[in-house]
């Protein structure tokens, strides 16, 4: 399906918050049905397959392929979406900048074969970096930094316009502000309707970014990853082995990856990122003003998925909730 009227994935989805609910073991079937595909794909290898249990809005599994770590993740939803081979066929353009990601073996969203999309890649043999974080073992200045310089190494991907990609090189909208200002209002009202935010405030955030629109002017995109945190960038304490889940990758500013850090780290974070930023690329003007600008933007939308998920009312074994 088109993502040209959606603004994020999770929350402007036709079927709105869908794979956001705590999961349970994935159903036998899908299973086997999955075992299925990647055998077709590879016929004479020896599969094992079990469910990775993951916490994201994919169905995942870890399989066994003639020895292989592998991992798979399947997208079931009644939309019959297929950006997980847009997501491959970027993830590729990513590791072509020297940034490191899982190499994808195999992906499908034809939907021929089996009911679902499905994406097969190379397993990485360590957890994500909010296991670190959480557990207070994170060398912050050493990822922050890492963090920074793939940041610029992506962004040296330009797509021909903004928003979500539509191809590998192409993304919806012509214009930067059309995409983000899309479903700001419903957003808005949405919050508000929740008790989220007061009718007050939705007059100060739009007063606040019309008075700032100017910094939405932008000439050009880059390669922007649109979720960007620690639980999906993988390693140990102190260095990256690959960043992953690129699906709701736009093209868009330079200054909003950065932003979606800031949604849930401090200024110190922040400082290292830019540093380490700054060692393939410089700052843009005003970058400081583009960041709270976005920041506000990404505030308001993962207020939007957190809220209508339900994630508020779980406890620190879901890796979004920090420890206590």
């Amino acid at each position: 399906m088109s993502r040209a009227g959606i603004y994020y994935w999770k929350c402007d989805r036709p079927a709105a918050f869908h794979g956001t609910q705590e999961h349970r073991e994935p159903d036998a079937a899908m299973a086997g049905q999955l075992r299925e595909a990647i055998a077709a794909r590879f016929p004479s290898a020896r599969i094992e397959i079990a469910p990775a249990l993951s916490q994201g809005n994919h169905l995942t599994w870890n399989v066994d392929l003639d020895g292989a770590r592998c991992f798979a993740r399947v997208e079931h939803g009644p939309e019959g979406d297929d950006h997980l081979e847009l997501e491959s066929a970027l993830m590729a353009r990513v590791a072509g900048t020297g940034v490191p990601v899982p190499a994808i073996l195999a992906v499908d969203a034809s939907r021929r074969s089996v009911p679902f999309a499905w994406q097969l890649m190379e397993r990485i043999s360590y957890p994500d970096l909010n296991h670190w974080h959480k557990s207070g073992a994170l060398q912050v200045d050493a990822i922050s930094s890492e963090i920074g310089t793939a940041v610029a190494r992506w962004q040296s991907i330009q797509p021909l316009s903004f928003g979500p990609f539509a191809t590998p090189e192409k993304c919806y909208h012509a214009n930067y502000a059309d995409y983000f200002f899309l479903r700001l209002t419903e957003h808005l009202d949405f919050l508000v309707k929740r008790e989220v935010l007061k009718p007050a405030h939705v007059d100060t955030i739009t007063t606040v970014i019309n008075d700032h629109k100017d910094l939405l002017s932008l000439a050009s995109p880059c390669l922007v990853h649109k979720d960007l945190a620690l639980w999906n960038i993988l390693g140990g304490p102190d260095h990256i082995a690959a960043f992953i889940d690129f699906d709701d990758a736009i093209g868009g500013d330079p200054m909003d990856d950065f932003s979606l850090l800031a949604c849930f780290h401090d200024a110190h974070f922040l400082q290292g990122a830019l540093r380490g930023y700054e060692k393939i690329r410089p700052l843009p003007d005003d970058y400081l003003r583009r960041l709270w600008l976005h920041l506000l933007r990404n505030m308001i939308v993962k207020a939007v998925i957190r809220t209508g998920a339900g994630y508020f009312d779980r406890d620190d074994s879901f890796f979004l909730i920090g420890s206590g």
